[in-house]
């Protein structure tokens, strides 16, 4: 369907040719994709509901335009989510592939957030980052098990506030573990996004058992993201206690059994350690995984596989606290 090209930025939707994309400045909206020699499954153009900030525009500066006047929370009443973009990547410490690779890799994604572990120090995510032109950068400062660079840290379109990492100790496995939080604003939603990296477990004792009982419940903020290698998989006791606090897997959202698959060795698909990589949200958000998956790679940048997620959070106008 050709599109008509309409000021500032904004057309109407259709079908969009492949390697194309588009981006509307006020609403901050993307639409279309790039293709990837290697990506194998690129993600789904945006939705007519996702696209509906920028029509929205359109049409308001229409009004405009003829002299008549409209409440911009009136019009927005129809749209009552705002999508998410959102990964996860275990890195090996960068040593299969560079920063630039590892950005080039995600930009058909158009995403928001990443949360990386086992990243290198000093300012590989910033890399990362100018490869996406993402600007926005939180590293920690507890490197996994005291490796050398196994940090986690977190990469951003948005700016990042109330940033600390959260030391997790326990059990028998490897330690320390940690979690980097930040919060941010992505078009009107605040969030708060966590990217961890922790020890397989019973559930019973160690890093899991720590996340659940101390971690999350003291979390105040409406929405929350937490990512990571969790090295553990669904349906496992560790798993399903972090669930039992009020988190949502994607998984589930998007009805994919993840039994048969795995995300962990990317570089020895015969030990097939599994998913052990997740993206889970707070149920009481309201929000609701729209797309998403496991990145498939032609040549994999990592022992891990990356995943990804778009949630759709309802939009609040009411006023939010973290602590």
């Amino acid at each position: 369907m050709f599109r008509f090209p309409i000021p500032y930025g904004f057309y109407l939707h259709g079908n969009v040719l492949p390697g194309l994309r588009f981006y509307a400045p006020i609403s901050h909206e993307y639409w279309g994709y790039d293709v990837s020699e290697n990506v194998t499954r690129p993600p789904k153009p945006m939705t007519n509901k996702r696209m509906f900030p920028a029509r929205l525009n359109v049409a308001m500066t229409i009004l405009v335009l003829l002299g008549l006047t409209v409440s911009p929370h009136a019009a927005q009443g129809e749209e009552e989510s705002v999508a998410i973009r959102v990964a996860a990547y275990n890195v090996e410490y960068g040593k299969n592939a560079s920063a630039e690779e590892i950005g080039a890799m995600f930009k058909p994604y158009h995403l928001d957030i990443i949360g990386f572990c086992e990243a290198p120090d000093g300012d590989w995510t910033a890399r990362v980052g100018k490869a996406l032109d993402m600007d926005h950068v939180y590293v920690g400062e507890i490197s996994s098990a005291n490796h050398e660079d196994k940090y986690k840290t977190i990469l951003s379109r948005t700016p990042l506030d109330e940033t600390r990492e959260v030391p997790i100790h326990g059990g028998a496995a490897w330690n320390p573990a940690s979690a980097v939080r930040v919060v941010t604003t992505i078009r009107g939603v605040s969030i708060a996004f966590y990217s961890l990296h922790i020890a397989g477990s019973d559930g019973k004792v160690g890093h899991a058992a720590e996340l659940a009982s101390k971690v999350l419940p003291r979390e105040a903020a409406k929405r929350y993201i937490v990512v990571g290698d969790y090295n553990n998989r669904v349906g496992e006791h560790a798993m399903d206690i972090l669930v039992d606090t009020g988190m949502t897997i994607t998984w589930k959202d998007l009805g994919i059994d993840v039994a048969p698959l795995y995300t962990y060795n990317a570089l020895k698909p015969e030990i097939n350690g599994g998913v052990i990589d997740h993206i889970l949200y707070n149920t009481a958000s309201g929000g609701k995984t729209t797309d998403g998956g496991i990145i498939e790679l032609e040549r994999p940048l990592s022992d891990h596989k990356p995943v990804w997620a778009e949630i759709a959070f309802p939009v609040d106008t009411e006023p939010e606290t973290t602590k």
